[in-house]
């Protein structure tokens, strides 16, 4: 499990450690962490030219601490204020290993014959205002496509939230301590970490804010039958999806159902689209008992409907798409024992809360909070980073996937994946997590570095499972 903890959580825990270590010993940790992820990342440290921008604070500490162990291994490094003052013992350290000092302003010059290999970002540390203040924004643009390296999160972005209300670096590398925090799971912020790198402190942390499962935390909650199981026991999963309108919203919803994860598929919608189901999927049937149900997709005018005949059933429901446009105002509106997943993307959360996609976009995490405590669900945000967030504040980030999995269909194969958890016996959390890895690994594989279609994502599920249960998960999902 990959943890992030809110910035009170880590200093907390800080606290705790500090007063049983020398004065020191936690930023030399930190240091030699991130003078470590550099020689890596610079293949090597002699001959290298290094540029610090060095903030005030700790940050600016252990980008200065680690500079002077470059120095003294051969790189060339200039350490460039951002604010009147530097860490003073990390600045002595620097220029006694033969580091320099260069004003922001002298910069431009000296760098007109000089070719710099890395940049690292020690501006704000994780205590700061979000945004940067001058001359910040004016020396990252002269250093404009050098790799950037961020000490603990890129300068700028809301450490606890995820959010980016103005000016912030982007990272191609961000090497943080103790913990992950928000801003590395959460986007917009994630998305201009780069790669994280965590350096272990040794902090006795408490329960984080954002979780990400790894492919090790997938293949414990996958629904594996037992030797006696037989379909009605894996679960039944029930899709209502589809119109005359879009018959292939029905066809993607049911593959994504009918992945093997449950042990039945029941399907039931215009009778013309139930056809085309059972001439794709001859092994689906039709209405019956069902332990969860799929509904939205494609379901154009018929999406009410097909939404209030499935409450009546009182069994969990994976709400999508049109049916989204149907919910009650809020949960005080739905039977007391509901148990929902909602899955939006960007522009229907929007819609369902009377905002603007551009102001989910900017905040995903906090519209994703409003909207599960509000209906009472487990809400499953759709995006680059896939957020699925209950209404208690539990919340968990998923970045498997590809580019290419931003095609039409896909997001109705994941409304029937994560319904035939639900059905199998997987919680609302559980089953919107474990879908949202599995729907993101699948494209993944299906994708192979190039285009797909929707239908290749669901076809390739069954190997993702195979491979996770062989313990086999890929490293780029740790």
């Amino acid at each position: 499990m990959i943890r992030a903890h809110e910035v009170a959580q880590v200093r907390e825990a800080e606290a705790v450690l500090l007063a049983r270590l020398p004065e020191g010993a936690l930023m030399a940790r930190a240091a030699t962490g991130l003078a470590t992820a550099l020689v890596e990342l610079l293949g090597g440290a002699y001959g290298r030219r290094v540029v610090l921008l060095v903030g005030p604070g700790d940050n600016g500490g252990d980008a200065l601490w680690a500079g002077a162990t470059l120095a003294r291994r051969g790189a060339q490094v200039w350490a460039v204020p951002m604010a009147e003052r530097m860490h003073p013992a990390g600045l002595a350290a620097l220029l006694g290993a033969g580091g320099q000092v260069v004003d922001p302003g002298a910069l431009g010059e000296r760098l007109e014959d000089v070719r710099v290999d890395v940049v690292v970002d020690g501006i704000v540390g994780i205590g700061g205002r979000p945004g940067l203040r001058e001359p910040a924004p004016e020396v990252l643009e002269l250093l404009a496509g050098v790799p950037v390296v961020a000490v603990d999160v890129p300068s700028g972005v809301d450490v606890d939230t995820g959010e980016t209300p103005g000016p912030h670096v982007r990272a191609d590398l961000t090497v943080t301590f103790g913990t992950g925090k928000p801003a590395h799971l959460v986007d917009p912020a994630a998305a201009a970490c780069g790669q994280v790198r965590l350096v272990d402190l040794g902090l006795d942390l408490p329960e984080p804010a954002v979780e990400a499962l790894t492919a090790t935390d997938v293949a414990a909650l996958l629904p594996v039958p037992d030797p006696q199981a037989q379909k009605y026991t894996r679960g039944v999963v029930g899709v209502r999806a589809g119109s005359s309108a879009y018959p292939g919203a029905a066809l993607l919803c049911v593959a994504g159902a009918a992945t093997g994860l449950a042990g039945m598929v029941r399907y039931v919608g215009p009778a013309a689209v139930a056809e085309r189901v059972r001439q794709a999927h001859p092994e689906v049937v039709g209405a019956g008992r069902v332990q969860a149900w799929c509904v939205g997709s494609g379901g154009d005018d018929e999406a009410a409907e097909a939404l209030a005949a499935t409450l009546a059933d009182r069994v969990p429901v994976v709400v999508d798409a049109d049916a989204l446009a149907h919910l009650p105002e809020s949960a005080a509106d739905l039977p007391a024992d509901a148990s929902w997943v909602l899955t939006p993307h960007a522009g229907e959360l929007a819609r369902m809360l009377g905002c603007r996609r551009e102001q989910v976009e900017a905040a995903p995490w906090r519209h994703a909070r409003q909207a599960a405590q509000r209906w009472q669900a487990t809400v499953l945000l759709k995006g680059r980073s896939t957020l699925v967030v209950t209404p208690d504040g539990r919340t968990r980030s998923s970045s498997t996937g590809t580019p290419w999995l931003a095609t039409a269909g896909a997001g109705d194969v994941l409304t029937g994946l994560v319904g035939a958890l639900l059905a199998a016996g997987l919680s609302p959390y559980d089953a919107a997590s474990v879908g949202a890895w599995l729907h993101g690994d699948a494209a993944t594989r299906a994708s192979a570095g190039g285009p797909l279609q929707a239908g290749a994502v669901a076809r390739h599920v069954p190997e993702s499972v195979r491979r996770l249960l062989a313990g086999v998960g890929e490293s780029r999902h740790e």
